[in-house]
């Protein structure tokens, strides 16, 4: 059975840094990302809706460009699920949206950075306004990510995150981690 692939690898006219793509994103968030249709879904609900089913999988065949973005992304959920796990109490709603948004703007590698996990399957932004901009695009797109994943982690109304997300953990997609 194979992985899950972003729908948007071949959406027309999408700007690329190194060889991801910088896709639309609803947020009210200030940032670079270009503003996607409120009716559509994002990379964010694609990269939400993916997560449990593509964390399953040990390989992933990156068909486009989308699907880079698509793999930052799902390893970011992967650390988040990780932060709130590891502390000793499950923390409220405030307290895990207090530490995913701080997580969210820690400085992290891009691709092209010694440090990077994935960089034999990136490219290195073109020049240093490029980097600038990619890491001002994943900030942004990150504290969406963070905060969409809070309301889907507390939305049963009990006070602790849901059981059935954070089964997820210790799963590790491509058996990697973006190190945040």
């Amino acid at each position: 059975m194979p992985a899950y692939h972003s729908s948007f690898n071949e959406e027309p006219d999408v700007r690329q840094v190194g060889n991801m793509s910088i896709l639309p994103i609803r947020t009210r968030i200030r940032g670079p990302a270009p503003i996607a249709d409120p009716s559509q879904p994002d990379i964010i609900d694609e990269t939400l809706d993916l997560f449990r089913a593509n964390s399953l999988f040990r390989n992933f065949e990156i068909k486009g460009p989308a699907d880079r973005t698509l793999i930052v992304l799902i390893l970011f959920v992967s650390d988040c699920l990780a932060k709130i796990g590891s502390q000793r109490a499950p923390p409220s709603q405030i307290e895990a949206a207090k530490l995913l948004n701080t997580l969210a703007v820690d400085t992290f590698p891009i691709p092209g950075d010694a440090n990077f996990a994935l960089n034999a399957h990136y490219a290195p932004p073109g020049s240093r306004a490029d980097a600038d901009y990619l890491r001002q695009y994943l900030i942004q797109v990150r504290q969406e990510l963070a905060a969409r994943l809070i309301e889907k982690l507390y939305a049963d109304g009990t006070g602790k995150p849901s059981k059935w997300w954070m089964s997820f953990q210790k799963r590790r997609f491509m058996n990697r981690s973006l190190g945040s």
